[in-house]
């Protein structure tokens, strides 16, 4: 078995094929190898570059949050005559306060809610007030 080199490949053939002019015909005898990708191989960097991903620091307003809480905690011990007036005072600070930081959105829902248990309590003194006088 020989070898012929055609259209760049090595293509096996064998006397078998020989024609009777005298001239060879190549026969492949196997496929050819599958496709291979180069691997390449770059370059050493001289100066690498550095890439940093900073996360953008998120903006919270304690002061905002902690108004919200207190004034939820008003609102539902808004039949406690002396300790929701602490809390609740303590709360329209708070959010008060908050309102003027970003971001605003739990310090004006403190300040609402403070608003709302202002009108609870001047209704329960009023309540317990009638009820002293009635008596």
């Amino acid at each position: 078995m020989s070898q012929e080199e055609t259209n760049g490949q090595n293509v096996p053939t064998t006397e078998q094929n020989v024609p009777a002019t005298g001239q060879r015909v190549p026969t492949p005898q196997a496929a050819p190898p599958p496709y291979q990708n180069p691997v390449y191989i770059a370059p050493p960097v001289q100066n690498p570059t550095y890439i940093i991903n900073q996360q953008p620091v998120k903006e919270t307003n304690g002061i905002g949050t902690a108004g919200f809480v207190l004034a939820l905690i008003a609102l539902f011990l808004s039949w406690v005559p002396v300790l929701d007036w602490i809390v609740w005072a303590l709360g329209l600070i708070f959010s008060f306060i908050g309102v003027f930081r970003k971001p605003k959105g739990l310090a004006i829902a403190g300040l609402i809610i403070s608003l709302i248990v202002v009108i609870i309590i001047v209704a329960v003194v009023g309540a317990i007030a009638t009820a002293f006088l009635a008596s």
